[in-house]
């Protein structure tokens, strides 16, 4: 096998400048890189990775931290940020905090990341007062998407913002009767979105002086078999909503099969209004908010790499990414009502950073 040492002896320079020049470090001429690379080439000689992190002290590693990483969601931000990682050769390490139930997760542990990564990227999970400390000792860049942190640049959206224009639609096609999936138990503690969205959800029914009933708010895991299972009772009965609100297109997927098993016709019926814009709701023909999933992970990957190469990136940094409304078939004016004037099907309400809204004509 070919080592450094044999290429130093073949290029006529050191051990020490033959791993300079193949780590692209400055102080090396480009006669004497070239001739390196020459040597290196000549031999077949590829560079251990082990031996390159012990000379450089870096890794090449990121650490991305998501509480799931089975679900859409999260495998779609994870693949934007590896996009963006791969480019200049980082690579992810994964590290899944997935727990046995919904409401619990694994801590944030030293062992995960020490001498294993040069920076952390945190998906929606607001760290604890302990697992923040371990993370400002370890003294690497930290990104976050998904929920701002003070003192780490992050990438988001505004989930409160995009709440509210899903219920807003929902208002305006002329719905009074709307229920809403995506209530947690409080122990939820390790995930800020579904808080966010619920308090959005219920502003926009107070503003317009339209009642919240708890009999049509529904608790589950954000999946679509969880939303079914528990929309259930939604129609179950006479009285039900005449349009559901969801807090995720996976758990709008599930609300819409419990209609359709219970004979309603969707949008007949039931009106049914998700977020995101899952990889399968246009399949669905679901009415959706929709959030660039794999730019915010570029965006992310690109922020941490502004790091590693010493541009200065402020801690108070917080990209807004924007959403926009797209109307498909999960959605109508209810059945009987007085009915304010839709927004026409094939018109796409976008916001902006910061919550500023703008009409698409397509």
């Amino acid at each position: 096998m070919t080592t450094i040492g044999d290429v130093a002896k073949a290029a006529g320079v050191s051990v020490a400048t033959v791993s300079r020049a193949l780590r692209g470090v400055d102080r090396v001429s480009p006669r004497t890189r070239e001739r390196v690379m020459a040597a290196a080439a000549d031999l077949h000689y590829v560079a251990s990775p082990a031996a390159t992190s012990l000379v450089s002290g870096r890794t090449r590693g990121i650490g991305v931290i998501t509480p799931y990483f089975s679900r859409w969601f999260f495998a779609t931000v994870i693949t934007g940020i590896e996009k963006a990682l791969r480019e200049e050769g980082y690579h992810v390490l994964l590290c899944d905090l997935e727990g046995h139930t919904f409401d619990t997760r694994l801590p944030i542990t030293q062992g995960m990341l020490w001498k294993r990564a040069d920076g952390v990227i945190i998906l929606n999970v607001p760290p604890e007062p302990g697992e923040r400390d371990l993370l400002d000792r370890l003294g690497m860049p930290v990104v976050t998407v998904g929920n701002r942190q003070p003192g780490w640049p992050s990438v988001r959206i505004d989930d409160q913002a995009a709440m509210a224009m899903a219920t807003e639609y929902a208002i305006g096609l002329g719905h009074t009767r709307i229920g809403y999936a995506g209530t947690v138990p409080t122990s939820v503690s390790h995930l800020q979105t579904p808080f966010d969205r619920r308090q959005a959800f219920t502003d926009v029914m107070t503003a317009h002086g339209l009642e919240v009933r708890p009999q049509w708010t529904l608790r589950c895991d954000w999946t679509a078999d969880g939303a079914a299972e528990h929309a259930e009772r939604l129609f179950a009965g006479r009285d039900r909503p005449t349009c559901v609100v969801a807090a995720s297109d996976e758990m709008a997927f599930g609300i819409m099969s419990a209609a359709r098993r219970r004979g309603l016709d969707v949008p007949g019926d039931v009106s049914v209004i998700g977020i995101d814009d899952h990889v399968h709701s246009r399949i669905l023909d679901l009415t959706t908010v929709r959030q660039d999933v794999e730019a915010q992970g570029r965006h992310a990957g690109a922020l941490m790499l502004a790091a590693l190469h010493g541009h200065e990136v402020s801690p108070s940094h917080d990209e807004v990414l924007g959403v926009e409304l797209v109307v498909r078939g999960s959605t109508a004016p209810p059945a009987t009502a007085d009915r304010a004037r839709p927004t026409p099907k094939g018109v796409k309400t976008r916001t902006r950073a910061r919550g500023v809204s703008e009409t698409l004509a397509v």
